[in-house]
């Protein structure tokens, strides 16, 4: 292994790694170890037991628990009410619907928890690790507040059962004697007191203890158990010998058994008819000639069988639906009655009235929560011998259990109970006996207590999971302001989130209706199952590397039928509602986006991204974009100081204003150096100005090249910039403010190439000036104008970009202006005319002006100024370009190339063409082009003189003059190596005449400046035409001198050069 010895502490051995494996425990900071915790503080033992590894079976760790969480309040409560209301086909689609989207997730579930080792945490960890932190953690809070509402319903039907059903007289606010909405606020507001005073036990019992929740689990599951035992022995019962429950019904009106004794308007006693008390109920007085209620005089009192038996028939009347609204008095099919349509109900506290309006959706959204709790084995998976065995096996087995149970239930409730009695939803037509309860066997009181103890316990576990689960995701991190929550006493226990999870919990208790809550709790539900389906969706059809679970049946289809059955139920039980909890969880997905902490969790979301950008890349290629799509793609380059900090960060203020947040920005920079030795310093560049997008909002990329010179570094950066399509067409680069000054010579010539290099590569060119005194993002202008001097056409650049700008807030209020030039030949009224034509049809607000530039004498100014400038260029050259600093120059790069050359001491130049050991024409196509430039300039000879101009006799003879007038062809160049080396060429400098070339470029830069001036001095911003660079390298410091000219005076100019294509256009 001496091989890989320098490698041991980066990467280990196998076996050291297969060792560490092997003493992994999976066990979660659960309940289990908060109960140890708490036992080891009531002993003294300063030793810790050691932790057994986790022993929980299929049977007791998975099906169970799901079990229990399947089997809830809806089944007791509201089952039998639902299948009244829908009818036996329309109740057996809802369950079938709401089990079948539960099996589907079950599926997708299982397929998620097999693939690897899922920690505590299950559903939660399941779906932010497979989706990402900003899904998770949106699907996480949602599932948190599911659970949360879950425990409110729970208490709510635990005091439902209490108060209606076991102890009516508890109640604080009376009942009797109130009718209607008085009736219904007094049930209420006993619901939210009993309610608050439950949850504040029961938040007590969790804040002491878990171990007492988790010690009760097992009676209340007897419970659960014993009273769906008993139901289905009731029912076979029914068969044999149908129970005693009698409904007393006035016509077809089903009227309420409170207040009377017997079924009849009169009874025979002792030979003579006597009136009952329900004629006392529907009469003025007791006597037979009383004045009674008209539909009571009409119809006659018949006493019906409340649960026939399964032999009875009765399933053919419960197959269809008997929807009906607030109020309604619940009859009973196929019975005649005589009513008066148009008279108003009388005695309507007497009747079986129904209590809220229904209708299908509202069926779902009150049944889906007695589907939920599916997540309860793969909440324990720290707790299972074999959690990737245990928990697809006890899940599935589960909820088809369950499932079976609840088809067969609504068949049986419809075979069984009369139609009637199954509307009933609080039984008052069975002398106040919880419906479901009539059909149990051996007494009512079986289910009525089973069910308690079971919706409590059920409320239990809710308030003792939905802490725990906040827990998770605030010590995860990604949502700042929920980190609070993930503290709590000493063992763990989460206090803060226990107190956040009854507050919560108590919104639910206000509500105080259960048929409300149900629905909340559904959506929160729904979306957490919609996401499991979509994270196994995506695993699959994106293949990812790492996904191979262990559980093999499943299909990327089927997740997403679950999804698309999970996403209609949302809107299908309440669509208000399911906007309310996209809105929340997108809320949350956002503000994770922006504010939560970044995590990479190998999820799916970003493998779907790396395959859209892969899409999107690739489609880019296929041709350059539209005139109508193209916006500037920028490249930003900026310089960086010793300590890798960037010089000028208002280049990144005016990219954002620029772009908006739009299109592609690359900000680049190059170090200067090998990437061996440097890398750090890339890495600290990068850091950087990674640090200054961020602060100025520009959303894009950061590129550091490595370089042995600046300019290759530059050079590479505008070629290799970007990736596919999706490259940059615009460049951005800074003015170099300092470029006269003898040391900024390399910057300069920089900047000059890149200029070069644009127009080679056909990019479009900005160029700020005076960078420091553009505004910040935080600056606003609120008044101003944006002018632009149109001089040539460069494809519509210099339009584009002030209406970028001007979408930017710093901008907004600036008013855009448009010149142009005229020349003598010019019409300036029609140009006006059509360039106010051509900005309408582009859409672009400005003002118009048309300024008007004669040709004019040559002044003395411009010739002198030319005069000057051409003689700092040669006393520049003179002062970088000695004889010894060639020497020296060429020495460099001869040796770092190709080694030493020999070469003769320059005192012993002789007047010949060239006295090196090479000739001067051999193999110069080889060298640099530097290098050849200056052992040309070595090996000219001193005296010799250079034509004066393109048309010159070749060798002829001239003035030292001539000998060095600046010309941006290739044989002026050579006159001026050749005067450069001549030590008396200094003297004549001082008697040179100007280059009539240069003249006209200087004499065209103060007039245009001149005019610039007068009109846009005052502007916050003036844009214009950028002239192109000389093709030959000598006039690089003359090209730079006319800019300035062009610009002297001006605060703000944007140099715009376009890329050779047209970049706005009069098409829609």
């Amino acid at each position: 292994m001496a091989l890989f010895e320098e490698e041991m502490d980066t990467s280990p051995m196998v076996s050291s790694l297969l060792s560490s494996l092997a003493n992994y425990s999976n066990l979660p900071q659960g309940s289990k170890e908060h109960e140890e915790a708490e036992n080891n503080e009531e002993g003294a033992r300063p030793s810790k037991k050691p932790i057994k590894a986790p022993q929980l079976g299929t049977l007791m760790g998975v099906y169970l628990p799901c079990i229990q969480n399947i089997f809830g309040v809806i089944l007791f409560l509201r089952m039998t009410w639902m299948v009244g209301i829908g009818g036996v086909l329309g109740s057996f689609f809802i369950v079938f619907m709401c089990c079948s989207t539960t099996m589907l997730t079950a599926i997708s579930m299982s397929a998620i928890a097999t693939n690897g080792v899922v920690p505590a945490g299950g559903s939660y960890y399941m779906i932010s690790r497979s989706l990402g932190p900003e899904f998770g953690g949106a699907v996480g809070i949602c599932f948190y507040l599911g659970t949360t509402f879950a425990g409110a319903m729970y208490i709510l039907g635990s005091i439902e059962l209490l108060l209606i059903y076991i102890l009516p007289q508890a109640a604080i606010f009376k009942l009797e004697g109130l009718e209607g909405p008085e009736a219904e606020a007094a049930l209420l507001n006993n619901m939210r007191v009993y309610g608050t005073i439950v949850l504040s036990l029961m938040a007590l019992v969790v804040f002491v203890g878990v171990k007492y929740v988790n010690k009760l689990a097992l009676v209340f599951l007897a419970c659960v158990i014993l009273s769906i035992v008993a139901v289905y022995a009731g029912v076979i019962k029914t068969a044999i010998d149908p129970p005693d429950f009698p409904i007393c019904v006035l016509g077809n009106r089903t009227l309420i058994s409170k207040g009377f004794d017997v079924c009849a308007k009169v009874i025979e006693k002792d030979n003579g008819t006597v009136t009952t008390k329900l004629w006392r109920i529907f009469c003025d007085s007791p006597f037979l000639n009383a004045t009674c209620d008209e539909f009571f005089v009409n119809n006659n009192v018949t006493e019906i069988q409340g649960i026939p038996g399964v032999a009875s028939g009765i399933l053919a009347e419960n197959l269809f639906g008997y929807y009906l609204d607030k109020g309604d008095v619940l009859e009973k099919r196929g019975v005649p009655s005589v009513a008066d349509p148009d008279a108003p109900m009388t005695n309507s506290n007497r009747y079986v009235l129904a209590d809220i309006t229904s209708f299908f959706t509202l069926l779902v959204g009150i049944y889906f929560p007695s589907v939920t709790g599916i997540m309860a084995g793969s909440n324990r998976s720290g707790d299972l011998r074999d959690a990737q065995k245990s928990i697809p096996i006890g899940t599935i087995a589960a909820i088809t259990t369950t499932s079976i149970v609840y088809m067969s239930a609504v068949v049986l409730f419809g075979a069984c109970i009369e139609g009637a009695v199954l509307r009933d939803k609080f039984g008052e037509g069975v002398n106040g006996n919880l419906v479901i309860g009539t059909l149990a066997w051996p007494s009512p009181w079986v289910i009525v207590i089973g069910s308690f103890f079971s919706t409590c316990g059920a409320g239990l576990q809710s308030l003792t999971g939905a802490p725990r689960l906040l827990q998770a995701i605030s010590r995860d991190g990604i949502i700042p302001f929920l980190r609070v929550f993930g503290h709590g006493k000493a063992n763990g226990e989460p206090t803060w989130a226990l107190l956040l999870t009854a507050s919560i919990c108590e919104i639910g208790i206000i509500i105080a209706s259960l048929d409300a809550v149900a629905p909340i709790l559904s959506m929160f539900f729904l979306m957490c199952y919609m996401f499991v389906n979509l994270a196994c969706a995506l695993q699959t059809l994106l293949r990812t590397p790492n996904w191979r679970p262990r559980f093999k049946f499943y299909h990327w289809a089927l997740s997403f039928l679950g999804m698309s059955l999970c996403l209609s139920l949302m809107f299908i039980c309440s669509w208000y509602y399911a906007i309310v909890a996209m809105v929340i969880a997108s809320c949350i997905y956002k503000y994770i986006e922006f504010c939560g902490a970044e995590k990479e969790w190998g999820d799916g979301i970003r493998g779907i991204s790396l395959s859209a950008a892969r899409f999107a890349l690739m489609r880019l290629e296929e041709g350059p974009p539209h005139t109508k799509n193209w916006r500037p793609q920028i490249l930003v380059l900026v310089s960086v100081d010793a300590e890798q900090n960037v010089e000028q960060p208002r280049m990144l203020s005016l990219t954002n204003q620029l772009k908006a947040g739009k299109g592609l920005t690359i900000v680049g920079t190059s170090v200067e150096g090998t990437f061996l030795n440097n890398s750090a310093e890339a890495q600290r560049a990068d850091q950087a100005l990674r640090k200054l997008m961020e602060t100025e909002k520009v959303k894009g990329f950061s590129q550091v090249v490595i370089s042995s010179n600046l300019r290759d570094g530059t050079s590479h950066l505008i070629q290799v910039g970007g990736l596919g399509g999706l490259k940059h067409n615009t460049v951005l680069v800074s003015w170099p403010r300092t470029w006269k000054q003898p040391e900024e010579n390399l910057r300069l010539r920089n900047f000059v190439e890149v200029v070069r290099e644009t127009t080679a590569a056909s990019l479009a060119l900005i160029v700020p000036k005076n960078i420091a005194a553009y505004p910040s993002n935080g600056e606003r202008f609120t008044e101003g104008h944006i002018d632009v001097w149109w001089i040539v056409h460069d494809g519509g650049m210099l339009m584009l970009l002030p209406f970028l700008l001007r979408q930017h807030k710093v901008w907004r209020k600036c008013k855009m202006r448009i010149f142009t030039v005229a020349q003598l030949d010019d019409n300036s009224i029609q140009m006006k005319k059509d360039l106010i034509t051509f900005l309408y049809h582009l859409r672009i607000d400005a003002e118009v002006e048309v300024v008007e530039m004669h040709d004019s004498d040559i002044s003395a100014y411009t010739y002198e100024k030319t005069l000057v400038m051409e003689q700092r260029s040669q006393i520049l050259k003179q002062m970088h370009l000695t004889k010894n600093e060639r020497e020296r120059e060429i020495q460099s790069i001869t040796d770092s190339s190709r080694g030493s050359i020999r070469r003769k001491n320059p005192s012993n130049l002789r007047p010949q063409q060239s006295t090196s050991e090479e000739p001067a024409g051999a193999s110069l196509a080889e060298k640099p082009e530097e290098e050849v430039q200056l052992i040309h300039n070595k090996n000219a000879t001193p005296t010799s003189t250079g034509p004066t101009s393109p048309t010159g006799p070749p060798g002829g003879a001239g003035t030292p003059g001539q000998e060095v007038q600046m010309t941006w062809t290739e044989e002026a160049e050579k006159g001026k190596s050749q005067a450069a080396a001549n030590p008396d060429s200094i003297k004549d400098i001082f008697n040179m005449k100007p280059n009539q070339s240069n003249v006209r470029r200087m004499h065209t830069a103060l007039r245009l400046n001149e005019v610039i001036m007068k009109k846009s001095k005052e502007a916050k911003l003036v844009l214009l035409n950028m002239p192109g660079p000389p093709k030959n390298r000598m006039g690089d410091e003359n090209y730079m001198e006319f800019l300035e000219v062009l610009t002297e005076g001006l605060n703000r100019v944007l140099l715009v050069r376009g890329g050779g294509r047209e970049v706005i256009t009069i098409y829609s």
